[in-house]
């Protein structure tokens, strides 16, 4: 039997054993055992994807949207190299992938051999495991090939583990690749990896009740990432209960569909001292929230504790305020508190938090609905318009700032997502389309023009998701510099930071087969979105830079 074969057969067999559903791959000769494998193999779905880059980010689109592991497969070389800032974005945002890469054998490594680089631990720490897997052998032991199919096993479970992230298994093959169709044995290995909760101790429980039963003004503060499991529900009672108002980060996934009455227009009115007295607690959940005036304000007030509750015990704190870290399972923790604290009945301060944030939004919200047309009303449209269990992914930069400033909490069930990790422009698009392959839901993905510019790539998988809609606000250039001082300083900033560029991207819609419409105010905007596509869209809004500034800094003021 071929020695390549049984190595990938094994190792793809272990995989789907231990749940691995999907794995996005690209074409090349020396992976040729691995693909083969992956196609064979009747329960795991292959994705072709031909360009390394745009394929990461696609793994990781469905790796957030399905909560487990996704398969990355490529040749050897400068293939491998084009994974890195997938695999980054991974680490920062805790998504789970497996990273399979073709290598030649040691004997051709070093050696000056055509399309051969040094591949192993070619990431680094930006991956929770590396391993160079063993050149496959034409008579191997038993004890062998049960270390293939645990490596796999392991693999699949280290990348979904309590910290999520990428793990890579670098393949060395000698020729030939893919053997003549023997027949096939496989070891029937046995292994099944599961991981428990981290729950706080009763000493850890009551500490937490005790400071809510002293301290009657406290906010939750839920960041990106925040767990599902429950975690949504458990928090927005405990909320409830001991009348502690949740800020939701719009990347929390508690800001919607949640119920509780979250609060979302901070962005704009913490920009000010609010109209409440200072908490005396801060209680998080969650990554770093998106908001600026959020992190600020927390940064200059002086509550009694800060408490932040994360089981993957990663520090989320840029600021280095938090006075206990608890490594403990969130949803469990917000469980057990609820059950040792009594109802609060003095909810003066929180009804005075509420009252400000519902005040806010009875003005803003008529301003964005019947004011100048810009980038920021046009997210809040989106916002208004989906439909309930509805997807929005939004491009960095911009559209995900103007989601968090104008993305109005509601009980409707709304999935947000954004590559904020590392908060790089590269891959959203295939990060949308990746989402868009994992669910039938409709996704919806709100992107800026440099941002959709460096991922066109990506739009060779939109004839698979007909779900998609892509809303393109093309402001002519990177609008989100005009926020810094930079700005004020010509003539480098225009050429040199918002870099105008002139592009029409109907030529994109028309190369890749996605329908296109242009919308030139919000009645066409409107129009053209509740209108129904049978394929991939998308939906360009041309703006103006300096007047979207202008307006943005307008409702700052309301």
């Amino acid at each position: 039997m071929n020695p390549n074969r049984r190595t990938a057969h094994t190792v793809v067999h272990a995989f789907a054993s231990a749940g691995l559903t999907d794995i996005v791959l690209s074409p090349g000769s020396r992976s040729t055992p691995l693909v083969l494998a992956f196609h064979a193999h009747p329960d795991i779905s292959v994705h072709l994807h031909m360009d390394e880059r745009s394929a990461g980010f696609f793994a990781l689109g469905m790796a957030l949207e399905l909560d487990a592991p996704v398969a990355l497969l490529c040749s050897s070389g400068t293939a491998v190299a084009n994974y890195l800032p997938a695999i980054i974005e991974a680490k920062m945002s805790h998504a789970p992938l497996l990273i399979l890469t073709a290598d030649r054998p040691p004997e051709l490594r070093h050696s000056g051999a055509n399309q051969t680089i040094d591949q192993v631990k070619i990431y680094g720490d930006q991956v929770l495991w590396s391993v160079d897997m063993p050149l496959p052998e034409e008579n191997p032991s038993e004890t062998a090939v049960r270390n293939l199919a645990a490596t796999a096993h392991r693999a699949y479970a280290t990348a979904n583990g309590i910290t999520k992230g990428a793990v890579h298994l670098n393949f060395p093959f000698r020729k030939p690749l893919q053997g003549n169709g023997e027949a096939l044995s496989i070891i029937n290995y046995q292994l099944s990896i599961k991981k428990g909760r981290l729950l706080p101790t009763s000493g850890q429980i009551d500490e937490l009740a005790a400071m809510v039963a002293r301290y009657p003004r406290g906010l939750i503060v839920c960041g990106p990432r925040c767990p599902r499991d429950g975690f949504e529900t458990a928090v927005s009672t405990l909320s409830h209960k001991i009348g502690y108002p949740i800020l939701a980060d719009p990347l929390s996934g508690v800001r919607w569909g949640v119920g509780g009455n979250p609060l979302s227009g901070y962005e704009t009115y913490l920009r000010r001292d609010p109209d409440w007295d200072e908490p005396q607690v801060i209680i998080r959940f969650g990554a770093v929230p998106l908001s600026k005036w959020l992190n600020d304000y927390l940064n200059r007030i002086t509550p009694v504790q800060r408490v932040h509750v994360r089981a993957n015990g990663v520090w989320a704190d840029e600021s280095h305020r938090t006075t206990a870290f608890l490594q403990a399972d969130e949803a469990e923790t917000c469980r057990l508190l609820m059950a040792r604290v009594q109802e609060r009945e003095d909810r003066g301060w929180e009804t005075a938090v509420y009252t400000q944030d519902a005040t806010h939004w009875n003005t803003l919200t008529p301003a964005l609905r019947d004011g100048a047309w810009f980038d920021g009303a046009v997210v809040a449209e989106v916002v208004a318009m989906v439909a309930a269990q509805s997807v929005v992914v939004m491009g960095n930069s911009l559209p995900v700032r103007h989601l968090d400033q104008f993305g109005r909490a509601s009980d409707k069930a709304i999935r947000a997502y954004a590559n904020r990790g590392a908060s790089g422009i590269d891959g959203n698009i295939s990060t949308a389309l990746g989402i868009a392959a994992a669910t039938d839901d409709p996704v919806t993905l709100i992107i800026g023009d440099v941002t959709f510019f460096h991922d066109m790539n990506g739009l060779i998988m939109a004839k698979h998701a007909p779900n998609l809609t892509i809303v393109l606000i093309n402001n002519d250039g990177g609008g989100i510099f005009r926020r810094l001082p930079i700005s004020a300083v010509e003539p480098p900033f225009t050429d040199l930071f918002t870099t105008p560029h002139g592009l029409d991207f109907s030529h994109a819609a028309q190369l890749y087969g996605l329908a296109y419409t242009l919308a030139t105010g919000r009645d066409e905007f409107r129009a053209a979105f509740r209108q129904n596509s049978p394929i991939a869209r998308i939906i360009e809004v041309k703006t103006n830079g300096r007047l979207d500034y202008e307006r943005w800094q307008e409702l700052n003021e309301l």
